[in-house]
């Protein structure tokens, strides 16, 4: 803008970087977002192992034994 021309050009460029810098930085959303999706498929690979052992477990057991 017209403020600027009172700026030297070290200064504008030290903006220029920084404002480029904070487009390009993670967000904390995005790593939310990530850590969120690694979790949900951490808990889904377990349910399934978890149900899938269960269920043969059960099938082993004789329910007129006791």
């Amino acid at each position: 803008g017209k403020q600027d021309y009172k700026k030297t050009r070290p200064m504008l460029r030290a903006t220029r970087l920084k404002a480029e810098a904070k487009k390009t930085a993670l967000g904390v959303k995005e790593i939310a977002l990530v850590l969120a999706a690694i979790l949900v498929f951490l808990l889904a690979f377990y349910a399934f192992f978890y149900l899938n052992v269960s269920s043969e477990v059960d099938l082993d057991l004789d329910p007129d034994e006791n």
